[in-house]
């Protein structure tokens, strides 16, 4: 199976479907994050091995906790994994923290910020007006 072929495609978004049911629901582990998402998953052509891409909102601290818990509850999250998705080989999961949304939000942000300034300079009015007139003086011009 190559990697970008529909069934893998398919198998990718049921995973992460499944991860992120069997994160919210069924894991009780006080170190994961409940603003957790699954973002994106990439499981190997051979179904051997699976990236799974997660966005914690929160501080570094709570990353760090959530990760840890995740990787703590991998065999738990494997096996759960195992019995709601078909597949001839159960993947092992790599967690991996995803900055992308963060990356975005804070990116929105300065362009918000820019924005707002760009437009307060436009609405001050011009302090260096010395009353001449913008256009060029038309005898200039003539032959």
């Amino acid at each position: 199976m190559r990697k970008n072929s529909i069934k893998n495609t398919r198998i990718n978004e049921e995973v992460l479907r499944k991860l992120s049911e069997i994160i919210h629901g069924s894991i009780k582990d006080p170190r994961i994050n409940p603003m957790t998402s699954v973002v994106s998953v990439e499981v190997a052509p051979d179904l051997k091995t699976c990236k799974a891409y997660i966005s914690v909102l929160g501080d570094a601290q709570s990353q760090k906790d959530t990760l840890a818990g995740l990787r703590s509850a991998e065999g738990y999250i494997r096996h759960s994994l195992a019995k709601t998705v078909n597949l001839r080989n159960t993947p092992q999961i790599t967690f991996i923290i995803d900055q992308s949304i963060e990356y975005g939000v804070r990116m929105s942000h300065f362009i918000d910020e820019v924005n707002k300034n760009n437009s307060q300079t436009q609405a001050e009015p011009d302090s260096m007006d010395d009353g001449s007139s913008e256009e060029p003086d038309s005898s200039q011009f003539i032959n």
